[in-house]
């Protein structure tokens, strides 16, 4: 069994101690399902992040503490907004731009689904508050609210392997939540496969250009919950499984 390679930005370019604990755990659970995490360094040139990309097979744009600058999605900075990452942002940037050329499994977490939902030209919400629900609840709630998952979805297909059982064509999955933003406007192509029953608010999102491409976004962190959650690993062991099964596209030359 090959060992695919895959590729993690580093979360934060303005916050080592949040870096180094985060990065680890996203990597843990990509080594229990049989892969190899490759660190891309924020401050890496262009060039050494095509590198690096190059090397992998698949890649996971994981959480941050930064916002994600709401200038590249139309909107004026709401007072609640943290700075932007710019070197977080371009590397992530680089990364979706070659996985849809090259049609590579992609994993985006919180922050992660953000950026993918606002590179696929969708918007999001600055500042979620007065829903009834804390999803700012941190990493020490592991079941923080739950998550409705459309049964019809690949996502609901991943979980509901899991035992999690279906009522009315939604599978109730409990999720933890350390966010303040979330999706507004969904990106191109990308369909809403979860929501929070209570509020509403955008939990998960999936859908390639191209029929075949694994693209999974989550706004709540699996990695977390590797250990507690069936469904956590499973979405990891899928995600990999993909990366392990992807070929390079052929390029064919049309000669006139």
């Amino acid at each position: 069994m090959n060992t695919p390679r895959i590729a993690i930005p580093i979360p934060w370019s303005t916050d080592a101690a949040y870096s180094q604990r985060a990065w680890p755990q996203y990597a843990e659970a990509l080594r229990r399902c049989g892969a190899e995490p490759v660190p891309v360094p924020l401050d890496s040139t262009n060039a050494e992040i095509a590198r690096i990309a190059n090397s992998c097979q698949a890649f996971l744009l994981p959480g941050s503490g930064a916002d994600v600058n709401p200038q590249k999605y139309g909107q004026s900075r709401d007072p609640e907004t943290a700075d932007a990452d710019p070197a977080r942002e371009n590397v992530d940037e680089l990364l979706l731009q070659d996985a849809h050329n090259m049609h590579k499994p992609l994993l985006c977490i919180c922050f992660g689904v953000q950026m993918l939902n606002v590179w696929r030209t969708g918007s999001l919400v600055q500042h979620v508050e007065g829903t009834g629900i804390d999803h700012r609840a941190g990493r020490e709630v592991m079941e923080a609210h739950p998550a409705e998952v459309a049964a019809d979805s690949m996502l609901g297909a991943i979980v509901a392997a899991t035992g999690v059982p279906e009522h009315e064509h939604m599978l109730t999955l409990p999720v933890n939540s350390s966010h303040h933003q979330a999706l507004q406007d969904p990106g191109d192509g990308l369909r809403i496969v979860a929501r929070c029953p209570v509020d509403g608010v955008i939990e998960a999102v999936e859908g390639g250009q191209h029929p075949g491409h694994f693209v999974l976004g989550v706004q709540w962190h699996p990695e977390r919950t590797f250990d507690h959650s069936p469904a956590s690993r499973a979405i990891f062991e899928r995600f990999v499984e993909e990366a392990r099964q992807w070929k390079p596209r052929e390029i064919k030359d049309s000669i006139a």
